[in-house]
């Protein structure tokens, strides 16, 4: 026997699905149809805005009031731009900057381009207090490491998204800014009292409820005071009793995706993961990236058979895709207030968030040496660095474990040498490098990732950027005199 089909419309309109490749497949479509309440969009499906428009158009043919979501976040973690890197700052920089009007604006423009392209639903901003310098997962996506600042940033970003009429999602509840592992990978930990949430995690959250923020995300951590031995996305404690009796939530909880390791591997599997999420109160579940229809409809039939068997309240589905639908009435009904400013006030707010200490001096024609770094599968395979903004100067790309400071010394000659790296406290081999390299070496160095506390000794200039995007990459050209 086949599923219910009532029972079946019901489970998928808690479902944001996803599809391969620039045109949305049949079967995507068929599934908006039959009720599926939408899809995210990854840099798979992205090859320009022409295709992107025309795919949303055909998203919408299966039904008008669709949810077409994306993780558009500027700085590091872009969609739009995965094949150059975003012409925006991401939030370190704008938390640097300080100007919350900047950062309304900002968000203004990104959604305002999402508008334009039919995307509905923006997975942004991250409003998580970055308290570890060894964030593996946060990081420059966070708007800086004091709650006050971060919660009047995230505020200003959500009233700038929803001016577009593009629906914000605040995230990752109840914050990941204190973690020193990575979600997708593992079930990372916060192990503190509820109070230090409160003083320290919390305060964006209760910013962005203030501000209307129509959707928050939550997080695949476990807070042992409030979560137990499971993730936040499958606490009840965490949901109903924190975030919305607490909070005063009332827009759509959507989960961060379920195929990542924090929720499957602590559920068994992404059925299981979907029946917990609905259970403890989340609204729209993020299935994931790769994913077919066999995955949905196995996701689907599994809320049904949870349905069937007593494990999931009828009542609680209805009202997950309730929010899921007033979310899409939302979107269609938002009035949209046109932005100004475009990349130009990107590529401006880039600027004004380089951070310079010590003396740039004497760097014609340099070594511009890049050290690699890992990407996270937030952000993705998205190209950083200096290189497509020099003018005259060389550019080699080492990986600093497998490289020696006598190597480089003999490649650079009597040029000094500008080394950029990201995160380089943490990368394995990188302070070595710099430090030996600086002892008989003129070196600035440029850090695009979190600037945490660590500086080399010996360097002639330590430059910040707060990020790695094409802005950021193109400010820091701009102030060593390497522009072109």
């Amino acid at each position: 026997m086949g599923l219910d089909p009532g029972l079946r419309r019901l489970a998928l309109g808690t479902l944001l699905a996803a599809y391969p490749g620039p045109v949305p497949p049949d079967w995507a479509v068929e599934l908006v149809a039959d009720g599926l309440a939408g899809h995210t969009l990854f840099g798979t499906n992205v090859h320009d805005p022409a295709q992107l428009a025309a795919s949303t158009a055909a998203l919408r043919e299966g039904r008008a009031d669709v949810l077409i979501a994306i993780d558009e976040e500027g700085g590091d973690v872009t969609r739009l731009a995965h094949a150059t890197g975003s012409p925006y700052p991401g939030n370190a920089a704008l938390g640097a900057i300080g100007d919350v009007a900047l950062t309304r604006r900002v968000y203004e423009a990104i959604g305002a381009e999402l508008a334009g392209l039919g995307i509905n639903v923006d997975l942004a901003p991250t409003v998580d207090v970055n308290t570890a310098d060894e964030n593996p997962v946060i990081g420059t996506r966070s708007f800086g490491a004091d709650p006050v600042r971060v919660a009047a940033h995230s505020a200003a970003a959500v009233a700038g998204l929803q001016a577009t009429g593009v629906a914000a999602c605040a995230k990752h509840f109840p914050g990941h800014g204190a973690t020193v592992a990575d979600s997708h990978h593992e079930l990372p930990t916060v192990d503190v009292p509820v109070d230090v949430l409160r003083r320290r995690d919390l305060p964006p959250f209760a910013a962005v409820v203030a501000a209307n923020a129509q959707a928050v995300m939550t997080a695949h951590i476990r807070v042992p005071a409030l979560t137990g031995e499971g993730p936040a996305t499958f606490s009840r404690k965490v949901l109903v009793d924190l975030l919305r009796t607490e909070y005063g939530f009332t827009g759509a909880v959507i989960t961060d995706a379920l195929e990542m390791k924090g929720a499957s591997v602590a559920a068994g599997g992404v059925g299981p993961a979907a029946v917990r999420a609905l259970a403890a109160g989340a609204d729209l579940l993020c299935i994931g990236a790769k994913v077919d229809a066999p995955l949905v409809e196995h996701v689907a039939a599994t809320i049904v058979e949870a349905l069937e068997d007593g494990r999931l309240e009828r009542a609680r589905v209805e009202e997950a895709a309730g929010r899921a639908a007033t979310l899409a009435a939302w979107a269609r009904l938002a009035s949209r207030v046109p932005a100004g400013g475009g990349t130009d006030l990107g590529y401006a707010a880039a600027r004004r968030a380089v951070r310079i200490e010590g003396v740039l001096t004497d760097l014609r024609r340099p070594l511009v040496v890049q050290l690699y770094a890992a990407s996270t599968i937030a952000e993705g395979r998205v190209p950083w660095g200096l290189g497509p903004h020099l003018a005259d100067a060389e550019e080699i790309r080492v990986v600093a474990a497998e490289t020696d400071a006598a190597t480089l010394r003999r490649l650079a000659g009597d040029r000094p040498i500008v080394l950029v790296g990201r995160h380089l406290h943490r990368l394995p081999g990188g302070p070595e490098l710099v430090t030996a390299l600086a002892a008989e070496h003129p070196v600035t160095v440029v850090e695009m990732g979190w600037p945490a506390q660590w500086r080399p000794a010996g360097v002639r200039a330590f430059v910040t950027t707060y990020g790695a995007s094409h802005a950021n990459g193109r400010a820091a050209a701009e102030a060593l005199g390497l522009a072109g």
